[in-house]
Formats: structure tokens, C-alpha cells, sequence
């Protein structure tokens, strides 16, 4: 992987930072942490996948860079995200004598950074995290904005905080070694951000997704720049999602997170399969309601289905799941006064919030989709 090394802003006054996207960055993580560091101590937390392939370029960075570290490896999957994984991450960290100076440093997919950021905001009352993402979806969405979270037996992401970090590097080299399916999952939340404010981005997408997806250098920088630079664009306006300009970047995920929810947060559904599915529901049912054209959600799902993500209920086993899948969907962040939010697209690149979801047209869409 060659090229240079770019940088983005994301401008949130005395607490704005830099996303740096290209690659190398992850053996030169030390150089670049170590300015903004108040005490020369780092714990780094990833997983056991990651730690295989990156955590010794990191460390080795941090050791040049004069910083004492401290790795703590979890297990890998959308599993670890929960109470007593974070209990036990939270006791790990601190048996480091760690200080409110003490950077964390989240090496790995958005597990990794959600469980890591979520951590850093609660212990000793705030702490410094940087993000260093490993994998397409981290890079391109759950790494940039702050958003933090774990899972509960109730839904995803209940347990949470706002709280951003203090840099993102996007090492462009580590996503060669995932395998194909995550780096399909992560470019679904690529896709997402045509869908909702850029279709020239999608045409785009629709004709270099071969590219992308194999990693060809330009095409993949191009598509990583892209999204952040449009997700930084929409946290700078619309930090603590208040308005409705963040809430767009949840195309997608009501149904998404519903469906990650039935199949119980694991390996059967990965996120980004999820939320591809989810958007492709979405132009369903909006196409459903009157408000797009089933011309647009054609190509959608065309292309969707073309990147070897999922496009129909029945194909993950839950095409007569209506009534769970609605009650999942009744428990989201961003319900109402008991009403569904959904973001629904008028057409490839207009998307807007719905926020009073009929429960039986859902229910009647849910049932007959399959």
C-alpha cells in the first residue's frame, strides 16, 4: 500500500482533532500520540485478531516514541461488547496505575473502539483515547464522532456516552489483512453516506466498488477520505445528535440494529451486513409509504446484492419474524414518546427523519418482506 498520508479536521473548538488517513500510521502511532500527551503512559486495547497482525508494529512505535505501554488483548466479536467484558477491561486498565494523563488507544474494529471510548469516558472520570481503526466500517464511521457504547440484554449500543477522541489513524495497509467478508461489511457504511447526502458519491461507488473492495490504493482512499470527510462535517454541526443532521448517519440502523439484535450480536449477522440489509429495507418502505421510487431502490438493492451482502429477510432466516423484529425496533435510542424514528431516503442521495413510524405499517412491511 503506497501513497500519502492525509489529514482531515473535525472542528468541535478546544476539543477538535485530527483524522489521519493513509498508510503506516500504525507504526508511526508513537510519533504521533506523544504530542498530545500529558503523562508518557499508553494502554493499548484490542483484540486477539488484530493483536496478531498489529500489535507489534504499535507497541514497537510507542516504545521509539519514549512511551511506556500496557496491552490488554480481549476476545474477538461483537460479543465482547458488554457489561462484563467492559467490568473486566475496566479492572485491567486500572491495575495499570493508570492517571487522568494515561492515554488509552483503541487498536482495532468498532468493538474495540466503542468498548475502549466507553471506557476511557467513564474511567477516572475521563480519560484520553485515540482511535486507530483496523478495519473498514471503524475507519470510515465507528471510529470518527465519539459515540461510544455497549451492548445490554435489552438492545445495542443502551449503554453509552458522546465522548471524542483525541486523534483517528486510518492505516490504510491494515485493511489488507481482513478478511473479505468484514471488508464488505465496512463498505456498506461507505455506501451509506451516498445514499443519504451524495449520489454523485454513489455513482461513483456503483462504478469503482471493484476497486475499493480490492483495495486499490486510489479508489480506497478516495472512498475512505470521502466518508470522513462528510461524517466530519455532520459531527461539527451536529455533535450530541440534537437536530436531525447526525441522525441521518443512522440510515439504516433501526432496522439494522434490529436485526443484529434477533441474531443475537454475533458471527450469523455482522453490523455492516446488517445495516446494507437495513438500507435496503429502507428503501422499501419508503417506497412502500409513496415517498421514493421503486426505480432507486432497485438499483440499490442491485448494487447491495452485487457486493455479496444480504438484501432479503429470508436469506438470514427471519422473513417471518415481524413482531421481534418490531419490538427490538420499539426499544432503540432514538424511539420517541413511543414512536419509531426511521430515516427514510426520497430518492439516492435525499434522505430524511421520520419521526412517527406507524408500528402496523411496519409490522405489515415486516411481515410481507421476505
Amino acid at each position: 500500500m503506497s501513497g500519502a498520508v492525509e489529514t482531515l479536521r473535525v472542528e468541535l473548538a478546544d476539543r477538535g482533532y485530527d483524522i489521519l488517513v493513509g498508510p503506516g500510521l500504525i507504526a508511526a502511532a508513537g510519533a504521533h500520540i506523544l504530542p498530545l500527551m500529558r503523562r508518557k503512559q499508553a494502554v493499548v486495547v484490542t483484540d486477539e485478531t488484530v493483536a496478531a497482525t498489529h500489535l507489534e508494529p504499535l507497541v514497537a512505535g510507542l516504545g521509539a516514541a519514549g512511551i511506556a505501554h500496557h496491552p490488554i488483548v480481549l476476545p474477538p466479536g461483537e460479543g465482547t461488547k458488554d457489561l462484563a467484558h467492559f467490568g473486566r477491561l475496566v479492572d485491567d486498565v486500572l491495575a495499570c496505575t493508570i492517571e487522568r494523563g494515561t492515554m488509552l488507544v483503541a487498536l482495532g474494529g468498532g468493538v474495540v473502539g466503542d468498548i475502549c471510548g466507553f471506557a476511557a469516558a467513564t474511567l477516572l472520570r475521563g480519560i484520553d483515547f485515540v482511535q486507530v481503526p483496523t478495519t473498514l466500517l471503524a475507519q470510515v464511521d465507528s471510529s470518527v464522532g465519539g459515540k461510544t457504547a455497549i451492548n445490554t440484554a435489552a438492545g445495542k449500543n443502551l449503554l453509552g456516552a458522546f465522548y471524542q477522541p483525541r486523534l483517528v489513524l486510518a492505516d490504510s495497509g491494515a485493511l489488507a489483512t481482513l478478511p473479505r467478508r468484514e471488508l464488505l461489511a465496512g463498505y456498506a457504511e461507505t455506501v451509506k453516506y451516498g445514499l443519504i447526502a451524495d449520489a454523485g458519491f454513489f455513482n461513483w461507488l456503483e462504478a469503482e466498488s471493484g476497486r475499493v473492495c480490492g483495495l486499490e490504493p486510489a479508489a480506497l482512499n478516495r472512498a475512505v477520505i470521502t466518508s470522513c470527510r462528510m461524517k466530519a462535517e455532520i459531527v461539527a454541526a451536529d455533535e450530541r445528535e440534537t437536530g436531525d443532521a447526525r441522525a441521518l448517519l443512522n440510515f439504516g440502523h433501526t432496522f439494522g440494529h434490529a436485526l443484529e439484535a434477533e441474531t443475537g450480536f454475533g458471527d450469523a449477522l455482522l453490523h455492516g451486513e446488517a445495516v446494507a440489509l437495513g438500507m435496503v429495507l429502507a428503501f422499501d418502505f419508503a417506497v412502500r409509504l409513496g415517498i421514493c421510487s421503486g426505480q432507486d431502490a432497485t438499483r440499490v438493492r442491485r448494487h447491495v446484492a452485487a457486493m455479496d451482502l444480504p438484501t432479503e429477510l429470508g436469506a438470514i432466516g427471519l422473513a417471518s419474524k415481524a413482531d421481534a423484529l418490531l419490538a427490538h425496533m420499539g426499544k432503540d435510542k432514538k424511539v420517541r414518546d413511543g414512536k419509531i424514528t426511521l430515516i427514510l431516503p426520497r430518492r439516492i442521495g435525499d434522505a430524511y427523519v421520520m419521526r412517527d413510524a406507524g408500528a402496523e405499517d411496519l409490522r405489515a412491511f415486516l411481515a410481507e418482506a421476505a
